[in-house]
C-alpha cells in the first residue's frame, strides 16, 4: 500500500508540474504546527531561487492546482510560501478502510528481500548473563523482528565467548579440584561421561575464582593457558569438558535469554570459527593482504580520508595466538560460505568501534566477503544507573540479569495487585508480560548509541512514556472491544466513517502514519523510533477515548465505526510492540 504521504506527493506533484515548476519541489512533510495544518509543503520556498520568482507567488499557483483534489479538505498559501495542507476525512477514512484490510496494515514488503546476519548475544559460557547483555539482546531481537517484517530473511546468532583463556581458566582450576576426574588422564581411550561434573552454579563459581587467582599465581596463568593451548589443539579429555562447559552454559542461557522473549536461530560461537583460521590466515599471507611487523601479522587499513589514526588489523600475536581480530574475520569467512548474507549486523558495546572498523575494512580489503555485502556496526551506549554511572546493585557489584528482571516483576506485582484487576496466578503472569514491557521499552525508547540511565521507578510507571503506559493503552482498548462482544456484536465487522470529531481524526491520522515508520526505522536500526511512534498513537487513542463517549452512543453506525477505529488501533499497537519485543496482556 501507498504510504499517506505519497498519495499526497502524488497531487501536490501534478499541480507543480502544472503550473510550469519542477516536481521535485514537491516535497510534503507532516506539519510543525498542527494547530495550523495537518501537512506542509515548503517547496515553493527552494523553487523561488531556481525560477527567481517570489516564493507566495509559486505557492499560489500551485494551490490554484490543487483545490478540487479529493485528498485534500485545505491547501492554503501562507507568506512567505508556505502550503498548509488538511487531509479530507473522506479520504483518510477511506485509506484506513484499506489499511485495515491489508494484512500487513499497510506495510509494504522489501521489493528485493535480503538475506541478513544479526550478531547480538556476544555472552561469555560459563558465566551469568549481566545487566551488560542487555542492550545488544533487546536492540538485536527487535531488529531481527522489523527485518522479519518487513519480508527480509533474518538470522539472529548469539556468537558465544567460548573459545579462549576462560576455558583454559576453568579446566585449570578444575584440575586443581578433582584432579582424579578422567578428563585429566590422558592415557584414557574410554567413552566420556554424559553428565557434566558440575552444575551451572558451580561453574559460575569456578570461573570467577580461577580467573582471580590468575592475576596473583604466575605459575597458574601459565597453566591456564597451556590448557587453553591444548583444548584448542584437541586434546580429547579437554574437549570433552569443554562440551560439558557448553552444554550447561548454554541450557542456562537460553533459560535467561527466554524471559527477555529473546530467541537465537544460531548458537554460534568462537570454537566455531576456529577450523577456518589456518586457511584464512594463508590467503591473506599468499595475496600480500598481511604482513609481519615485530613478530605480529598484520593488515593495513588505515585509508587517506582517516581523520584519526587507524591502527593496522592484528591477525596474529608474536606468538602465533589468534585475537579477537583473527576469530571475527573468520567468523565473517564461515558466515559468508554457509549463508551468503547480503548484510551483516553486529550490535554491540559502541567502545568496541575501533575494532569493527578494522574487522570491516580487513574484510573488504583482503575480499573476504562480495563487494556489496554490507557490514554495519551498531554500538549501544551504557545503562546507566540514577548517579549517572554504569547500574549495579545496591551492594555496588554489576547486577545478575535475573535479578534485574525479577525485582522489575516484583515491582510490577505489586502495582497490579494494588490495582485489583487481577489475581492470583493471573497477576504474576500479568507482571511478568507487563515487567517485560518496562525493560524493553525503556531501553528501546532511547536512542541505541546513546548513554541512558535506568530508573526503575520511571519505567515502571502507567503514565508517560513507559512500557506499561502502551500496555495499559491496548489493555483499554481491549476491554471496550470485549464490551462491544458482550453486547453481542462482532468488532471485526463494518466500515470506519469520516472523523466526527478533532480527536477522533488525530487518531486517524497517527494510524496512517504506520507504514512511514516502520521501513526507516529499520533502514535506520532505530527502535526508538517505533516506540516514539506508538508513543503518539497512544497519546492520540486516549486524548480520543477521554472525549468520546464510545459505548454509549446511540447512533449505531457511528458506534460501528468507532469500533472500528479501535481493532485498526489495537492491532498497529499490537504490530509494534512484537516489533519491540514484547506483547500485552488481556486485563492490567
Amino acid at each position: 500500500m501507498k504510504k499517506i504521504i505519497e498519495c499526497m506527493e502524488a497531487v501536490i506533484k501534478d499541480a507543480f508540474t502544472a503550473s510550469g515548476y519542477d516536481e521535485k519541489f514537491a516535497r510534503v512533510n507532516v506539519s510543525n504546527r498542527p494547530d495550523l495544518c495537518e501537512y506542509q509543503c515548503n517547496g515553493a520556498m527552494a523553487a523561488a531561487k531556481t525560477y527567481k520568482k517570489a516564493p507566495i507567488m509559486i505557492a499560489n499557483d500551485v494551490v490554484g492546482k490543487i483545490k478540487e483534489s479529493k485528498i485534500f479538505s485545505q491547501a492554503e498559501a501562507v507568506n512567505p510560501g508556505f502550503i498548509n495542507l488538511k487531509l479530507n476525512p473522506e479520504f483518510l477514512a477511506s485509506y484506513l478502510n484499506d489499511m485495515q484490510a491489508d494484512e500487513n496494515l499497510s506495510a509494504e514488503k522489501a521489493e528485493s528481500p535480503k538475506t541478513i546476519i544479526i550478531d547480538y548475544g556476544g555472552p561469555n559460557v560459563a558465566k551469568p548473563l549481566h545487566v551488560g547483555h542487555l542492550r545488544s539482546a533487546i536492540i538485536g531481537e527487535s531488529l531481527k523482528r522489523m527485518g522479519r517484517f518487513l519480508g527480509h530473511r533474518v538470522i539472529g546468532d548469539v556468537h558465544l565467548g567460548d573459545w579462549g583463556l576462560q576455558m583454559g581458566l576453568i579446566i585449570t582450576e578444575l584440575k586443581k579440584r578433582s584432579p582424579e576426574l578422567v578428563y585429566f588422564d590422558q592415557t584414557y581411550e574410554g567413552e566420556y561421561p554424559a553428565e557434566a561434573p558440575f552444575t551451572v552454579s558451580e561453574l559460575e563459581e569456578i570461573y570467577p575464582t580461577a580467573s582471580g587467582r590468575s592475576k596473583e599465581d604466575e605459575a597458574y596463568k601459565n597453566e591456564a593457558l597451556e590448557a587453553t593451548l591444548e583444548l584448542q589443539q584437541g586434546r580429547r579429555g579437554y574437549r570433552a569438558l569443554w562440551k560439558h562447559i557448553m552444554e550447561v552454559s548454554v541450557a542456562d542461557l537460553k533459560k535467561n535469554y527466554e524471559k527477555l522473549h529473546v530467541d537465537f536461530d544460531l548458537w554460534k560461537g568462537e570454537a566455531d570459527a576456529d577450523p577456518y583460521i589456518p586457511d584464512m590466515v594463508a590467503y591473506l599471507k599468499d595475496k600480500g593482504y598481511a604482513y609481519p611487523d615485530q613478530g605480529a601479522l598484520v593488515v593495513d587499513v588505515k585509508e587517506e580520508s582517516d581523520a584519526k589514526e587507524i591502527p593496522p588489523c592484528m591477525i596474529l600475536k608474536s606468538d602465533g595466538a589468534s585475537l579477537y581480530n583473527t576469530t571475527d574475520l573468520a567468523t565473517i569467512v564461515q558466515r559468508m560460505e554457509d549463508y551468503h548474507p547480503d548484510e551483516m549486523i553486529y550490535v554491540v558495546d559502541k567502545r568496541q568501534e575501533l575494532h569493527f572498523i578494522q574487522v570491516f575494512r580487513c574484510a573488504k580489503k583482503a575480499k573476504l566477503t562480495e563487494d556489496d555485502t554490507q557490514l554495519a556496526f551498531v554500538g549501544f551506549g551504557t545503562m546507566n544507573g540514577k548517579d549517572g554511572k554504569p547500574f549495579k546493585t545496591r551492594e555496588g557489584g554489576v547486577m545478575r540479569l535475573e535479578r534485574l528482571i525479577s525485582e522489575i516483576n516484583e515491582e510490577m506485582y505489586k502495582k497490579i495487585v494494588e490495582n485489583r484487576s487481577v489475581k492470583g496466578d493471573d497477576a504474576k503472569k500479568t507482571a511478568e508480560m507487563v515487567g517485560i514491557s518496562a525493560i524493553k521499552y525503556g531501553d528501546l525508547s532511547n536512542q541505541a548509541s546513546k548513554d541512558y540511565v535506568f530508573d526503575v521507578e520511571r519505567f515502571t510507571s502507567f503514565e508517560g512514556n513507559t512500557g506499561p503506559y502502551i500496555l495499559y493503552t491496548i489493555v483499554r482498548i481491549k476491554s471496550i472491544l470485549e464490551r462491544y462482544r458482550e453486547e453481542g456484536k462482532n468488532p471485526e465487522e463494518g466500515k470506519m466513517l469520516p472523523a466526527a470529531n478533532a480527536s477522533e481524526k488525530a487518531l486517524m491520522l497517527e494510524l496512517s502514519r504506520f507504514n512511514s515508520v516502520i521501513a526507516p526505522a529499520f533502514e535506520e536500526k532505530a527502535p526508538h523510533k517505533i516506540c516514539s511512534y506508538i508513543y503518539d498513537l497512544a497519546n492520540a487513542f486516549n486524548s480520543f477515548y477521554h472525549e468520546t463517549k464510545i459505548l454509549s452512543s446511540e447512533n449505531e453506525v457511528q458506534k460501528t465505526s468507532w469500533i472500528r477505529l479501535l481493532v485498526l488501533a489495537r492491532d498497529v499497537l499490537e504490530t509494534c510492540i512484537d516489533l519491540l519485543g514484547f506483547e500485552a496482556p488481556e486485563r492490567m
